[in-house]
């Protein structure tokens, strides 16, 4: 049985919920997924300096699962929000795959056709995806991002709402902009392209979909950290949590 653990570094637990929902589905029965949510943070995650708080929760809420002495640690972890809040510092510390959703989609869009956009429902994030692109390294391949012109002003039930604005936003990505692939970015649109991919134009890709598949296929291939080459040094810290203090400090290493 692989154990997928989850991480939402929202506060918002019916954002939780509707992720773990779609991911238990595409996981199957032989895998456990177990889903979190931050305690502390933004009910949603809307800035780099959103993310840069965040980030630091994600890796707390890591440390905790890596440091269990139950036998509950997990084999992969999904940090499940579009902006990969911590994914970088996450995998630096952690002997363990762990897989971002941003980053999850626009790989598996890059497998999926020659070039891609990004649809969200908010302007705020665009330049944020944007980056998220560049950080990838497939820049080239990308068309853009589309998004209405105003943020709304509920996110519950916003892949309801905002449903036919969305869909004409990738017939625009696809006609307009040339794009093969259309990912529906951000975690309140979790599940939507398999709801309305007959409705609109190009191969849609739901990003906690492309997360669970990669960091499942991760954990099957059992990688190795013996040598890696990144791993921090040891050292002291105030104020962090009791679990990061400790894998900082190098009193035990972060395969737990």
């Amino acid at each position: 049985m692989t154990r997928l653990l989850l991480i939402n570094p929202n506060t918002t637990q019916a954002m939780t919920d509707q992720m773990h929902a779609v991911a238990s589905a595409l996981a199957g029965p032989d895998v456990t997924v177990t889903s979190r949510t931050a305690t502390r943070g933004v009910p949603y995650i809307a800035s780099r300096a959103e993310a840069q708080l965040a980030g630091a929760e994600a890796l707390d809420m890591l440390a905790k699962d890596v440091l269990a002495r139950d036998g509950s640690r997990h084999d992969a972890a999904i940090i499940a929000a579009f902006g990969d809040p911590g994914i970088v510092a996450a995998r630096e510390l952690f002997d363990m795959p762990i897989v971002g959703m941003a980053e999850a989609s626009i790989m598996s869009a890059a497998l999926l056709g020659e070039r891609f956009s990004i649809v969200t429902f908010s302007p705020v994030m665009a330049r944020w995806y944007v980056d998220c692109v560049r950080q990838t390294g497939l820049e080239a391949r990308f068309t853009g991002v589309r998004c209405p012109d105003h943020m709304p002003d509920h996110l519950d039930n916003v892949a309801v709402t905002l449903r036919a604005e969305l869909i004409a936003l990738c017939e625009r990505a696809v006609c307009e902009d040339g794009a093969d692939v259309v990912i529906l970015g951000g975690a309140p649109l979790a599940g939507l392209a398999q709801q309305i991919g007959s409705d609109a134009p190009g191969i849609l890709v739901d990003p906690i979909s492309a997360a669970v598949v990669q960091a499942l296929g991760l954990a099957r291939m059992q990688p190795s950290y013996a040598r890696r080459a990144a791993r921090p040094a040891r050292k002291g810290s105030t104020g962090l949590g009791p679990d990061l203090a400790t894998i900082i400090a190098g009193s035990t290493d972060a395969t737990g």
